[in-house]
């Protein structure tokens, strides 16, 4: 069933600031398991499942819906889009792939040629995405200034265990979180499930469901990078050795006793779980931290392959181990 559902997410159309069809997706799927669903002024779906226990804390647990995108910026006579990032996606990743828009227009990425001979690296001034327009006009029939295109969705099984697809980054996690809603039955803590909006361009909407909610305990569920591909051997991450608990980022340094039970679920649960030290990017764990007087707060996270690019790869295994500490965690925190 978690495939099924990764599969179902990673097909919505969903790039930062334009998630909705993600949470319409995520509702369906948790229809009637919940106690409550509602969405915030920024977008978030927030879910609640409440705990037994009068006394139990409020655990907010955030997976961001968004992903990388191309913002169309202007269009030229010849029916070319130029474009500007969403997030973190540049000429290296996206050129010569296929990109989608939300109405279904199709259309494939390139680079102008480098006609200076200087070397340098390509910007995304010199990126356009071809639609099959050979004008302005017929190209604005079909595509207008500020639309976004993403990476068009395919997913792909790698051998027995492990997958590809865009949006990966943080599909799967959104994925992880929506089973653990389904499976947790009768906890004493009560669950808040924060699909947050905005991750890529700086933890918006997290910063905003933590500040609204108060949680007493936080963590976020992302992915990280990887660290057992050819020339690539940090972080010390690897596919297929179980999630890995965040003991700092650049957005955050997780707190003790979060981070230990952790620790403790996975050992509770059975799970080898990896120890994730990374001295880039950040998770909404940042955003939860520092919220109001401030939030203890941990990451658990999803190894993953070629982040950022069209084919974002994990381990099944990961994800299957990342659910059976998650419900472990849920009552030992």
């Amino acid at each position: 069933m978690l495939r099924d559902t990764l599969k179902t997410l990673l097909a919505a159309y969903g790039p930062t600031g334009s998630e909705h069809a993600v949470a319409e997706a995520i509702k369906s799927l948790l229809e009637g398991h919940v106690d409550s669903m509602r969405t915030d002024s920024l977008g978030n779906l927030i879910v609640e499942k409440f705990g037994s226990d009068e006394g139990g804390r409020r655990v907010m647990f955030s997976a961001h819906m968004d992903h990388i995108g191309l913002v169309v910026t202007h269009i030229e006579k010849e029916g070319f889009l130029r474009v500007s990032n969403l997030g973190g996606i540049g000429p290296a990743h996206v050129r010569g792939q296929k990109v989608v828009f939300e109405n279904g227009t199709p259309g494939v990425v390139m680079l102008e040629p480098n006609t200076k001979g200087d070397g340098k690296q390509p910007t995304l001034e010199q990126l356009f995405v071809d639609i099959g327009a050979e004008t302005r006009e017929e190209a604005e029939k079909l595509v207008h200034i500020g639309d976004v295109a993403v990476y068009a969705p395919e997913f792909i099984a790698l051998g027995k265990h492990r997958v590809a697809a865009p949006a990966m980054d943080d599909r799967c996690a959104c994925a992880l979180l929506v089973e653990m809603l389904l499976y947790a039955e009768d906890q004493k803590n009560t669950i808040i499930g924060v699909f947050s909006t905005q991750e890529e361009v700086g933890l918006r909407g997290a910063t905003v469901a933590a500040f609204n909610l108060e949680p007493d305990i936080g963590l976020a569920l992302d992915v990280t990078a990887w660290g057992d591909t050819p020339e690539t051997k940090y972080p010390a991450v690897k596919l297929g050795q179980g999630p890995a608990v965040k003991i700092m980022d650049r957005s955050m340094i997780a707190s003790p006793k979060v981070r230990d039970a952790l620790f403790e679920a996975a050992e509770a649960a059975g799970v080898s779980v990896q120890r994730e030290v990374l001295a880039f990017g950040g998770t909404d764990g940042g955003a939860i931290q520092q919220s109001r007087g401030g939030v203890p707060t941990g990451t658990l996270s999803i190894p993953c392959r070629y982040v950022h690019s069209a084919v974002e790869t994990i381990d099944m295994r990961d994800m299957e181990g990342a659910l059976k500490v998650l419900l472990q965690f849920i009552d030992r925190v």
